[in-house]
C-alpha cells in the first residue's frame, strides 16, 4: 500500500475514533530534548524562521529563540496560524524574545491552556488567537504589543482582569468579549475607537475601567471606551493593575536639505514626522505680473502612539541665485539655476545654512532696524540677534531678502 494511502486511512481511522488529526505544510522539522518536534518554514528570504505546528505538543512548552538546522542557525521570529490549534493537552507555553508576531488562531481551542508568557518583542496579537482558551487565568500583554487582533481573547472565561499596555493603538472586534472579569486597566494614554462589542455588556454596564491619571475625558469621548458605566483614574484596586505610566513628549524634529532632498529627523525611536510647506509662490491675484520669491515655510512635528507631540520646529528655504543671465522661460520651461539655502529658528538665534562662504547675512526687524550679522563660512553661519519669539526677522543673503517667523 502506497505511502499516501496509508495517510488517508490512518486519518479516518483516528476521526472515527473522534481525535483531531493535523496536517501542516512545512519546509523543516526539528526535534528538541523532550522529544517534542517542531515544524518551521524558512521566512524572510530564509533568513528567519516561521513555526507552524509539530507533534508531541502537550504540558509546558517553550517555543526556542534559535533554531540549527544543518549547521546553519536561524531565529524564530513568528508563530503562524493554527500553530497550536485545539491542543487539548498543553497547559502552558512560554515564546520567546526573538519572536515579533502570533498569527490568527495560533492557541486557539487550547481548552487546558493556564498561563501564556508574551515577550516583549511581540508586537501584533492576531485574530482569535486565544479563543477559546477557558482555562487561562492570567495573561500579561506586554508593553510594545500595539495590535489585538479581534476575538483575541474572546471566551476566555477564567479570566478575572486584564491590563491593556499604553502601546496598544488597535483593539478589534469581540477581543475581550464574554469574560467574568472583575476590573479592568488600560494604560492607553490616547485611547483609539472600539466597537461596542469588543467587552460583553455586563463588562461595559458593570466592571470598573481603570485609566491613567488626567485621561479620563479623554475615555469619555471616545467610542466604545465611553459604554463604560464606571470610569475611575488609578491603576486598578490596591495598585493591583501596573503602574500608570509618565506621559513621555517626542523629541522636536530637526530639518535640513540637501540635493534636492528635505529631512526631517527625530530622536524618538519609531516617531513619525508630520509637516506642513507653504509656498509663497502659490496664489491668486488680479494683476499683469506675479513676483516670484521661490521660498517655501517648513514647519514640522513628531507623532508616536502613547507620547505627546512633539513641539513645532519651523524653517524657510529658498533660492539664492547663482546665474541670474540664466533665468527666463526656454520653449515654456522655467531655467534658473540657484543654490538652496535653508534658515532656521531657535528662540532668538537664526541659522543660515547653505549660502556660499564669504555671503554677508544680515538680519533686520520688520521696522528696518538690524538685529544682528554674519558672514557665512563653510557654508553655515549663526546670528544670535535681539528679535522676540512670534516676531518676523527680515533676512539678507546677499541680495537675497526673505522674510522669516522667529520661533
Amino acid at each position: 500500500m502506497k505511502q499516501s494511502s496509508i495517510s488517508i486511512l490512518f486519518t479516518l481511522i483516528m476521526s472515527m475514533l473522534g481525535v483531531k488529526t493535523y496536517a501542516y505544510d512545512h519546509d523543516i522539522e526539528v526535534e528538541n530534548d523532550d522529544s517534542i518536534t517542531f515544524y518551521y518554514n524558512y521566512i524572510n528570504d530564509g533568513k528567519e524562521l516561521e513555526l507552524v505546528g509539530g507533534k508531541g505538543f502537550s504540558g509546558d512548552i517553550i517555543i526556542p529563540e534559535k533554531v540549527n538546522y544543518m549547521n546553519r542557525t536561524r531565529k524564530v521570529t513568528s508563530i503562524g496560524e493554527r500553530a497550536f490549534y485545539e491542543r487539548m493537552s498543553l497547559t502552558s507555553v512560554t515564546i520567546s524574545n526573538s519572536v515579533t508576531s502570533i498569527g490568527e488562531e495560533t492557541f486557539y481551542g487550547c481548552v487546558s491552556l493556564t498561563s501564556i508568557t508574551i515577550p516583549n518583542s511581540v508586537k501584533d496579537i492576531g485574530i482569535n488567537v486565544f479563543k477559546y482558551c477557558r482555562s487561562l487565568t492570567s495573561v500579561t500583554i506586554p508593553n510594545g504589543v500595539t495590535t489585538i487582533g479581534s476575538g483575541a481573547f474572546e471566551n476566555c472565561s477564567s479570566l478575572t482582569t486584564i491590563t491593556i499596555p499604553n502601546s496598544v493603538i488597535f483593539i478589534g472586534e469581540d477581543a475581550f468579549n464574554n469574560i467574568v472579569f472583575d476590573y479592568v486597566v488600560s494604560l492607553i494614554v490616547n485611547p483609539s475607537d472600539i466597537t461596542d462589542d469588543t467587552f460583553s455588556l455586563d463588562v461595559f454596564k458593570n466592571v470598573t475601567l481603570y485609566v491613567p491619571a488626567g485621561t479620563i475625558d479623554k475615555y469619555k469621548a471616545t467610542e466604545g471606551w465611553k459604554d463604560f458605566l464606571f470610569i475611575e483614574e488609578g491603576d486598578g484596586p490596591n495598585g493591583g493593575g501596573g503602574d500608570t505610566p509618565e506621559i513621555k513628549k517626542c523629541a522636536t524634529p530637526t530639518i535640513s536639505y540637501q540635493y534636492g532632498r528635505l529631512t526631517f529627523n527625530c530622536d524618538t525611536e519609531g516617531a513619525t514626522c508630520q509637516y506642513t510647506i507653504t509656498d509663497n509662490d502659490i496664489k491668486s491675484g488680479s494683476s499683469n505680473d506675479v513676483q516670484l520669491s521661490v521660498t517655501y515655510n517648513i514647519s514640522v512635528f513628531a507623532t508616536k502612539p502613547g507620547y505627546d507631540n512633539s513641539a513645532i520646529a519651523n524653517a524657510t528655504l529658498c533660492w539664492i541665485d547663482v546665474e541670474p543671465k540664466t533665468e527666463g522661460i526656454v520653449n515654456g520651461v522655467a531655467s534658473v539655476r540657484a543654490a538652496a539655502v535653508l534658515i532656521k529658528s531657535s528662540e532668538s538665534i537664526l541659522t543660515v545654512l547653505g549660502a556660499d562662504d564669504g555671503t554677508p547675512i544680515n538680519v533686520y526687524s520688520i521696522n528696518g532696524f538690524q538685529a544682528g550679522s554674519a558672514i557665512s563660512r563653510n557654508g553655515f553661519a549663526s546670528i544670535n540677534t535681539s528679535l522676540q519669539s512670534g516676531s518676523v526677522a527680515i533676512v539678507k543673503v546677499g541680495e537675497k531678502i526673505i522674510k522669516v517667523f522667529v520661533k
